[in-house]
């Protein structure tokens, strides 16, 4: 198997790819350049004196060793103990490579437990097989899923050692023509309490969700003969991919907003050469409504959230080059995070797109969204100050071990 993947090489033409780009509101520059995984924040932290500081050390530690509980509700040592439980089947995982400087779905894909078959399963009809990955995706804990074609341009321009943090190939096989993308919900009671440490639990448990989910998916379709490279965040961007593959729209506050669970979501990926039919992108009026909405703004303690229509600004070497977008300033958002020892979403509570769309009221509510009265919605959201942040004790009952999930 050759792991030097062309990456001019693409599965669709170039006059396909600017069409799903305009279906899916993607905008790209002829500054475009593809990212350096080395420049995101949670690598530039270990190597970059720019804006490396002693916080930002203490956030990975609070993670893997003792974390500073401190008064307040939501940082606690039951909540830290809740959070840091929820992420440890990712890390189980993240760290069996670490001695070699892999962390696997973080810089590198998640590691296969057998090779591809060597007999490959003839694919007679693309429409089934797409069909069967959709549900054994689901059955292995997928809340949604998409299937976009495979696009050099959000490939990591390299993957980067978590020992050294020097660059390296991305080590992506060649021939991939498909990406599985698998949608997550985290536990609206628990991001009700950003920031806190308890709400932490909610991008953590979703964490160790996808990794047990992309292990199987990814694992059954190799057992087929095709290749398949389970990933996480590692190896390509991940929402382009979500918007590509029909899931939802991009964001202000730098999310996909999901006509299920809002922006309440965690994405993962299957890379693959299986032969499957392509989701249509699809736009739910998000664009519009964050062009006249400023909660995350306005909710934002840092003020790391822009202001104005999308644009290419690229604002430090933490935002890719050349996309037209919404970017947030990375290294404010990442500061606040490493004060915090915990993880922050507050642009995510405050998002009036955060719902239980389970619910008649809040899908009634989500087709006025797409319509001139999006404005009147905003102000009654300003009015009632939904999205307000609740107190950890009130929303998680430790004694019971629950966690509540519907009103």
């Amino acid at each position: 198997m050759n792991y030097h993947a062309d990456i001019n090489t693409s599965p669709v033409t170039a006059v396909d790819r600017d069409r799903r780009d305009a279906a899916a509101g993607i905008q790209t520059t002829d500054r475009f350049a593809r990212f350096s995984q080395r420049n995101d924040m949670f690598n530039r932290a270990f190597w970059d004196d720019e804006i490396r500081r002693p916080e930002m050390m203490a956030f990975f530690d609070s993670y893997r060793k003792t974390p500073s509980f401190r008064r307040g509700r939501g940082f606690g040592q039951k909540d830290f103990a809740l959070r840091n439980a929820a992420w440890a089947v990712s890390d189980e995982f993240s760290s069996r490579g670490e001695s070699q400087g892999i962390r696997e779905g973080f810089n590198a894909p998640l590691q296969p437990t057998a090779q591809v078959a060597s007999e490959q399963v003839e694919v007679e009809s693309r429409d089934d097989m797409t069909a069967e990955i959709k549900q054994i995706a689901k059955l292995f804990g997928a809340g949604i899923v998409g299937i976009a074609p495979y696009d050099p341009r959000w490939t990591y321009a390299n993957r980067v050692s978590s020992a050294t943090f020097e660059e390296d190939e991305t080590g992506l096989p060649e021939g991939l023509t498909s990406v599985v993308v698998l949608g997550h919900e985290m536990d609206r009671a628990l991001v009700d309490t950003y920031p806190s440490a308890v709400a932490g639990a909610a991008t953590g448990n979703a964490y160790s969700e996808e990794t047990a989910t992309v292990i199987r998916l990814s694992q059954y379709i190799r057992n087929l003969g095709w290749q398949a490279v389970g990933s996480m965040n590692d190896s390509a961007l991940v929402i382009p991919y979500a918007l590509q593959a029909g899931l939802g729209e991009y964001a202000r506050n730098q999310l996909v907003i999901t006509p299920e669970y809002g922006p309440r979501v965690r994405f993962s990926k299957v890379l693959t050469d299986l032969p499957l039919v392509h989701d249509q992108p699809r736009l739910l009026g998000v664009r519009r409504f964050c062009d006249v909405c400023t909660r995350c703004i306005d909710a934002c303690p840092v003020k790391a959230l822009p202001s104005g229509p999308p644009s290419d600004v690229q604002l430090n070497r933490s935002a890719i080059q050349g996309v037209i977008k919404w970017t947030s300033d990375a290294e404010k958002c990442f500061g606040f995070w490493a004060d915090l020892r915990s993880d922050c979403a507050i642009c995510l509570r405050v998002c009036p797109w955060n719902r239980d769309f389970g619910y008649w009221w809040n899908r009634v509510w989500r087709w006025f969204a797409r319509t001139p009265a999006r404005g009147w919605l905003i102000k009654l959201e300003n009015l009632t100050k939904r999205g307000k942040r609740k107190q950890s004790m009130n929303s998680v009952s430790y004694t019971h071990l629950t966690l509540p999930t519907k009103a």
